[in-house]
């Protein structure tokens, strides 16, 4: 089973909360809160500093959470998955699009609503909680779990546990 950590960020600036859009393999395109895989040795608030900074040019210098984790497991994938989300407090900088990996194609400070909207076509084990979180705005950290099944991405069965 190959594991990963993620960190992700929840940002919001006086439009809204920032998500990215993501050029999958295959083409297929989703929204996300920006973050990414953390490095083997890198603390996760390291990590996701680096990849907020890498995805949109932004640098976050305090950050509060973890707000919410996420553990997905997907046996017929051979993957197991942590999210830790996190919440930047202090943000400076210019949303800037240079992502090294080429997976970040957009971005946008989104309404709640809109940001819902976007979140549509997201995997429900990033969609849920965000939009969750959105709804609640909870203190300390929740934890969401998901067992995937199956190998297409379009004929994935997801049951939140």
């Amino acid at each position: 089973m190959r594991r990963w950590l993620v960190g992700g960020a929840v940002i919001e600036g006086p439009e809204g909360i920032l998500l990215v859009q993501n050029q999958r393999r295959g083409g297929r395109i989703d929204w996300s809160p920006p973050g990414g895989v953390i490095d083997d040795g890198e603390d996760v608030l390291t990590g996701l500093s680096r990849e907020v900074r890498e995805e949109t040019g932004l640098i976050v210098t305090r950050w509060e959470g973890p707000i919410y984790t996420i553990e997905a497991t997907a046996p017929d994938l051979g993957w197991d998955l942590r999210v830790e989300a996190y919440w930047a407090v202090d943000v400076s900088g210019e949303l800037v699009l240079e992502d090294p990996d080429g997976i970040v194609v957009d971005a946008a400070y989104l309404s709640h609503v809109a940001c819902c909207d976007r979140l549509r076509d997201s995997h429900p084990w990033v969609a849920e909680p965000l939009t969750e979180y959105l709804d609640a705005r909870w203190s300390g950290t929740r934890t969401f779990g998901y067992h995937v099944r199956g190998t297409e991405p379009a004929e994935l069965v997801v049951t939140r546990l």
